[in-house]
């Protein structure tokens, strides 16, 4: 049985945030519903002193490569149509 690893990138752009406690506080929210709902890790791990931007590594472990891929197209659409957060950039990688 083969263990396959999904690795999402997101680049988001947060324009109303004014400063680091908006952003953190949008982005929380963002992982923290990420988390709950699509059995996912979640971490920011870039541009965590701008205000404006943020970058988020989202990671899923599974057997079913479709499956993964499946529940990673749906967080970036979440991510797309979020109110606070402009979608910027995505990349996804396999592990």
């Amino acid at each position: 049985m083969a263990t396959i690893v999904g690795l999402l990138q997101l680049k988001l752009h947060i324009p109303l945030a004014m400063s680091l406690k908006d952003k953190r506080r949008a982005v929380k929210g963002f992982k923290d519903r990420l988390s709950a709902t699509h059995n996912v890790s979640v971490a920011e791990v870039d541009s965590l002193d701008d205000r404006r931007m943020a970058v988020l590594a989202v990671a899923m472990v599974g057997n079913d490569k479709r499956y993964i891929e499946g529940a990673l197209q749906t967080i970036v659409n979440a991510a797309s149509n979020h109110r606070e957060m402009i979608l910027l950039d995505r990349c996804v990688e396999w592990l």
